[in-house]
């Protein structure tokens, strides 16, 4: 596997394994990231991922030896890294997600059908249609940026972003769907809602999902979302 490794601050490392998005970077750094969570290294304070990198923040204390820490995390990491593989698609997690489609859970599924010259249900056979990809997760609490879906039914953020977006709404902004995991401001166009919690603070881990892990979103009645719900919203 190939990779660069650059300075991020006095404490920081990061690993770059492509400069393109593309479902073989996402899967090195998976494999990356599953490395360093195996080896558990004392020095590792966190590893943070991203599109196509893995940022290592590290304990200055663990680096006294010759060399600069930077130089020193950097042998570290190789040694790590020296037979890490590619991991293979059978390796990555499958997350199905139930979503509520339109009305008042969403609301601008009318707009991204009409901006698409398609009708509502053709936007959610389209969404509910094949793999999608966690990329990061960023933005908010467990909000995962979501790559893979169809550009027949992309759609631009909104001009003026809402205040407050429900917890739970799955929305859509130009290429890229994902799912606010907490109520909070936002710009993308709202389809739907999941009865599934994305954000889970007294669990390890907190979020429901992680990078790497693939995600099939499949449509469900107003009944089975209370059902799932179980009487709360």
């Amino acid at each position: 596997m190939k990779y660069t490794l650059s300075p991020m601050g006095d404490q920081a490392v990061m690993i770059e394994v492509d400069a393109v998005i593309s479902p073989s970077s996402q899967r090195n750094v998976k494999s990356i990231v599953a490395r360093l969570n195996e080896a558990s290294p004392s020095w590792m304070v966190e590893a943070i991922t991203a599109y196509t990198t893995v940022t290592i923040i590290y304990d200055l204390q663990e680096f006294n030896g010759k060399g600069s820490p930077f130089e020193q995390v950097c042998q570290r990491i190789q040694e790590l890294l020296q037979d890490v593989r590619e991991m293979g698609d059978s390796e990555q997690r499958i997350v199905r997600i139930p979503v509520l489609y339109g009305g008042s859970y969403g609301p601008d599924l009318h707009f991204v059908a009409e901006y698409n010259c398609l009708t509502p249900d053709e936007v959610i056979a389209i969404h509910t249609t094949g793999d999608y990809t966690v990329h990061m997760i960023g933005f908010a609490p467990g909000f995962p940026f979501i790559g893979g879906m169809s550009e027949k039914i992309s759609a631009p953020r909104r001009s003026t972003p809402r205040l407050k977006i429900p917890a739970r709404t799955v929305g859509i902004a130009g290429m890229q769907t994902g799912v606010y995991p907490i109520e909070t401001p936002g710009g993308w166009q709202l389809i739907g809602r999941t009865p599934l919690e994305l954000f889970l603070p007294n669990e390890h881990p907190p979020t429901l999902l992680g990078p790497g892990d693939k995600i099939r979103f499949y449509k469900i009645t107003s009944k089975e979302y209370e059902d799932l719900r179980g009487g709360s919203e």
